[in-house]
């Protein structure tokens, strides 16, 4: 069982929130995924996070006629959030990356696309 404290505030000052995450036993190990898509309607983001099926096929552009490589991939997790929401994702994912930078001496550019 994972439990962690996150502190919201919000610009009007309003007391502050704490919110008691509880990740189950059978969502502790996660999910790796290899690729993320982001899309957005007017009342909610979602990310789609999803893994390669397969090694990347080379076919022709339907509309180029130029080769380009298709890589089948499958959702492993589909996540929808509130538009207010995703400036705190924005902020903790800068946050975070910027603390492993520091701490392993490497850039995300680094770390290559399959590092995980």
């Amino acid at each position: 069982r994972c439990v962690r404290d996150h502190i919201v505030s919000t610009p009007e000052q309003q007391p502050e929130s704490q919110f008691n995450v509880v990740v189950p036993a059978d969502m502790a190990a996660g999910v790796y995924a290899s690729f993320a898509q982001v899309w957005a309607d007017e009342a909610v983001f979602t990310i789609d996070f999803a893994a390669r099926t397969e090694p990347p096929t080379p076919v022709s552009d339907e509309e180029t006629g130029a080769q380009v490589y298709l890589h089948n991939c499958q959702v492993v997790a589909r996540v929808r959030i509130p538009p207010a929401q995703v400036w705190e994702l924005a902020r903790a994912l800068t946050q975070t990356l910027a603390s492993w930078e520091e701490v392993t001496g490497r850039t995300a550019e680094q770390a290559g696309p399959e590092s995980g």
